[in-house]
């Protein structure tokens, strides 16, 4: 199928949006007709703008209310749709989008409908032209696709076909296999939509929270695999009313919505045991290492961090100045190298993550599919005696490094020199989680971002009040939970997500996520060690006992470890936090018993707690 993508989706001049859509790899634009009015040239002047980016034009839209107007207003109609025939031909575009009427004035009689779409279709062959005929979710008379394809079909005309919204479609809850009954040689166009699952009248939710498949809760599979199976081999053509992806940018959500397809493209081959042009989504093992870029101060520094949380120094490289930490399952790299890509990111950032390293069965086929997503690959120069491991450039500029099932033993082995005796069992035992913070507009780019890449499953967005705002959150995951990456974001200026972002200087990691099978234990040996604990107020136990019924004793040990608690139908969930590290990022620690979240209940008394500490130097962030 081809894709396409309606200007309307990104933000930018007209100029910028056909620059960006052709970069990002797109064979088609839609033209919507905000964006050819508000340009100072003419339709031919976009007509060639267009060619010269080696594009075409799938359609121009959208053409309001035509069937079923009486009297003069009927002619005005007509009139009005002979002037935009003028338009498309100075465009070169031989499409118009014409959606259900929602005139008060428009009549419901299915015959006029019909013969109004014909009269249509007839001036339209005159001038070459088509006529698209969509079916608004809020449609007057026409608000469901079926209702739409018998219009069309009563109205018989070989110069009218039917346009399919997804959204229109799905946001009506109107099955899919109802797709199956379509002549698919009258499809003119499909026009592509996810959004989330929100209570809002369909008009509000379309104008402001459509988004790029696989960011949404929308089946967008079985929807595109049933247009598939009936043999429809046209464009598939994105567009999105979105407020987020007005105030980012063009050229990442052109990228986004091109990547968006061909990740739901090879989700539907993979299903049906049909060839794809990706290779397939890597099998993921968990987070093998997690590098930090810091100076040889502030290398000093986290050391001691490192050291209170129970990891132990058990490497050195043979070359570089750079250190492992291991505890459990848990590998740490400090790197202090005075040049190359991590001194660089210490340079922007301060000391901060700068790579993850996932371990997956393999790395190549990774690199393939990530290239062929449109992500960037890093490269730089390997000493002799280092390995070539692949990687691709990730949240805020970081890295995200693919290492082989196979060599990742070899890997520390050969780079590495042991330093002292095998480290004494710590109370971590693995990564549990990285938690990203980023700019509000960008959540739903680096959700897509790992989705696509990885072939993560989303968990439900989370709201989480901060004192100073609102943070919305979001997790991506394996089937086996060796891996969970989450997002965070906030459009208040003055929420700890946004004050994190200015700290920084940019998106990165925020925080992560440790596991451990005894968190009492862990609390207490970390705050015997001089780990430096997020305080939370006693007003806190007072409720999660009141409200879960806890044990006097387990909530007094609760209480003097500063532990948070939740609990769902599937299990328990246990946390604490540090203080944040130089402002940038800090630590948590987690035990899982049988529970799959992340304690978002807990979010806000972590907010609020990490907000007290403003006024302090170390914590205000």
């Amino acid at each position: 199928m081809r894709h396409s993508i309606a200007t309307v989706s990104i933000s930018g001049t007209l100029n910028e949006k056909l620059k960006a859509v052709a970069a990002a790899g797109f064979k088609g634009v839609e033209i919507f007709e905000h964006d050819l009015l508000a340009y100072p040239g003419s339709a031919a002047d976009i007509g060639r703008m267009i060619r010269d980016e080696g594009l075409v034009c799938t359609a121009f839209q959208p053409f309001r209310d035509l069937e079923g107007m009486p009297g003069a207003m009927r002619r005005r109609v007509f009139d009005r749709l002979e002037r935009k025939f003028d338009v498309m031909e100075d465009l070169g575009a031989q499409l118009l989008l014409v959606c259900s009427n929602v005139s008060e004035h428009s009549v419901g009689d299915r015959t006029v409908l019909a013969a109004d779409l014909r009269e249509a279709g007839e001036r339209a062959g005159r001038r070459g032209l088509r006529i698209g005929y969509e079916a608004l979710a809020w449609g007057r008379h026409v608000s469901d696709h079926r209702d739409a394809w018998q219009i069309v079909q009563a109205a018989d005309h070989p110069n009218l076909g039917l346009i399919l919204d997804t959204f229109h479609s799905l946001a009506r809850n109107i099955p899919s296999d109802s797709l199956l009954e379509i002549d698919p040689a009258k499809i003119e166009l499909v026009q592509i939509a996810d959004a989330p699952l929100i209570d809002a009248g369909a008009l509000y939710w379309s104008r402001h929270f459509r988004c790029m498949p696989g960011q949404g809760d929308f089946d967008l599979e079985t929807y595109v695999a049933n247009l598939q199976a009936i043999g429809f081999d046209g464009a598939l053509s994105l567009e999105i009313f979105n407020d987020r992806f007005r105030a980012a940018s063009t050229a990442q959500i052109a990228l986004d919505g091109r990547r968006s397809l061909l990740a739901l493209e090879d989700q539907i081959a993979r299903h049906r045991g049909a060839a794809s042009a990706l290779a397939p989504p890597p099998v993921c093992h968990g987070v093998e290492f997690l590098e930090f870029a810091a100076s040889e101060s502030e290398a000093m520094a986290l050391s001691d961090w490192l050291s209170a949380l129970g990891f132990a120094q058990i490497g050195q490289h043979r070359r570089k100045a750079v250190t492992r930490w291991r505890q459990g399952g848990i590998n740490i790299v400090v790197n202090s190298e005075a040049e190359g890509f991590a001194a660089s990111h210490a340079l922007v950032h301060g000391c901060s993550v700068c790579a993850i390293g996932l371990k997956v069965d393999a790395a190549g086929d990774a690199l393939a599919r990530a290239r062929a997503l449109g992500m960037t690959a890093f490269d730089q120069p390997v000493a002799e005696g280092e390995y070539e491991i692949p990687a691709v450039r990730a949240v805020g500029g970081s890295l995200l490094y693919f290492m082989d099932s196979a060599k990742v033993d070899d890997i520390w082995t050969d780079e590495f020199v042991t330093i002292g005796a095998a480290p004494r069992p710590g109370p971590l035992t693995r990564v549990d989680h990285v938690a990203h913070n980023v700019a509000f507009e960008e959540v739903l780019t680096w959700l897509l971002y790992y989705s696509a890449l990885l072939g993560l499953e989303k968990s439900p967005l989370v709201e989480i009040p901060d004192p100073f705002g609102l943070v919305q959150s979001q997790a991506v995951q394996n089937a086996d939970r060796s891996l969970r990456i989450s997002m965070s974001g906030s459009a208040a200026r003055q929420s700890l997500s946004s004050r994190m972002l200015t700290t920084y200087f940019g998106s990165g990691v925020q925080h992560i996520a440790f596991e451990t099978d005894d968190i009492l234990a862990a609390a207490d040996r970390m705050r015997a060690a001089g780990a430096s604990l997020l305080d939370i107020p006693d007003s806190y136990y007072d409720d999660i006992g009141a409200r879960f019924g806890l044990d006097a004793a387990l909530l007094d040990r609760l209480r003097a470890a500063r532990i948070l608690y939740d609990q769902d139908a599937d299990g328990e969930y246990f946390q604490f936090y540090t203080r944040a590290f130089a402002k940038r990022f800090f630590f948590e620690v987690v035990e899982r018993r049988g529970y799959d979240a992340f304690g978002a209940a807990n979010a806000a008394i972590r907010l609020a707690s990490q907000t007290r500490f403003r006024s302090d130097d170390l914590e205000r962030v």
